[in-house]
């Protein structure tokens, strides 16, 4: 719909990671540093560690797009909490062989043979697990049995690891401390600074077709920043919330009350969402429940205004309806006394003797 009304050519803020949108902010650059260090090297572990939504996906898919496919063969596998054998079986896929049903001893040298094959080829073979914070620490344990494969003293397996970041903490396991002396090179995608958003949105658009509409004002690209702390997922979830804004109201230049607006229905929608650094949004109390009335307690006292909420001039009212309220208070407290004293006699007579019922149901009402 936005894309209509702006005139271009395809979605600019879409949420499902693209590396055509690829933007080279600071922490995206230095990663990029570490992960060509880490493909000269030809050995051991990378980590990289980010949010949900840093670009962990975009940054690898990115580096992909630009390595020689005749010089290096990749695996590319999504964990969710693969156990070692399962791993195992999917590395294999990567290698194109069939370890269904095999045990681990032969699973283990088939893929060893494998990676021999690849390096006859004249390349190296490159495993990326992301999602690696989901791994069970007995398959993470399992990869650094893969890295030791070797051939004429070179190894024949490298293993990029991109996870949030409570890998960080899972690495420090104590029974983790033969991989970690593995990791040649380890880095966190922060948020993108405060000046690289403007950047950022118009790199995006550009790329669709963007010929200076819309526009965002600086109160704008502050407020943009301020929502999602310089996490690229977020700044396109409120990107794309404001074009589709801007499309339905027919707006072309953003500013702070736009950006407001926008905001406070985004944070209507997802409360939880407000700010990723603060935690969880406070939940409300829950509101107060209403107690069933009682003969000792009468419904009608709960209703009785508090004296401080009335205003100066209405105190001759608060006055009246004060006394109005103790009559009726006296009233009820005579005709439960009145009913009382018909229930002990009901109780206490002989049949003969007792009276009718519906006097009680008289005197009651």
């Amino acid at each position: 719909m936005y894309d209509d009304h702006y005139g271009l050519s395809g979605r600019p803020f879409a949420l499902t990671p693209d590396p055509k949108f690829w933007f080279d902010t600071a922490t995206h650059r230095k990663a990029m540093a570490y992960l060509g260090y880490g493909l000269s090297q030809g050995e051991g572990f990378v980590v990289v560690t980010g949010d949900p939504g840093a670009g962990k996906t975009t940054l690898m898919g990115h580096l992909l797009g630009q390595i020689d496919e005749e010089r290096l063969n990749v695996i590319k596998i999504v964990s969710t909490q693969v156990q070692a054998e399962d791993l195992l079986l999917m590395v294999g896929t990567g290698l194109d062989l069939d370890l269904l049903g095999q045990p681990k001893a032969a699973m283990l040298a088939a893929i060893e043979k494998g990676l021999h094959g690849v390096a006859r080829t004249g390349r190296r073979t490159l495993l990326v697990v992301d999602e690696a914070q989901a791994l069970p620490l007995e398959s993470l344990e399992e990869l650094r049995m893969l890295s030791n494969f070797q051939a004429g003293g070179f190894p024949l397996l490298q293993i990029f690891l991109l996870g949030q970041p409570e890998f960080r903490a899972t690495l420090s396991d104590p029974r983790l401390e033969q991989l970690r002396q593995r990791v040649i090179a380890m880095h966190h995608l922060s948020g993108m600074e405060a000046d690289e958003v403007e950047p950022y949105l118009i790199h995006r658009l550009s790329i669709v077709g963007w010929r200076g509409k819309p526009r965002f004002t600086n109160d704008a690209v502050a407020a943009m920043y301020r929502w999602s702390s310089g996490s690229p997922r977020r700044l396109n979830q409120l990107a794309g919330r404001v074009l589709l804004y801007g499309a339905i109201e027919r707006i072309d230049t953003f500013g702070g009350p736009e950006l407001d607006a926008v905001i406070a229905d985004l944070d209507h929608d997802t409360p939880l969402s407000a700010d990723p650094r603060s935690g969880p949004a406070p939940v409300a109390p829950p509101e107060p429940v209403a107690q069933p009335a009682s003969a000792s307690a009468p419904a009608v006292k709960d209703a009785e205004p508090r004296p401080e909420a009335a205003g100066a001039g209405d105190n001759a009212t608060l006055a009246r309806r004060i006394a109005d309220l103790e009559t009726q208070l006296r009233g009820q407290d005579e005709a439960l006394r009145r009913v009382l004293t018909l229930l002990v006699d009901w109780v206490e007579s002989d049949g003969a003797k007792r009276p009718d019922i519906s006097a009680l149901r008289n005197t009651a009402a």
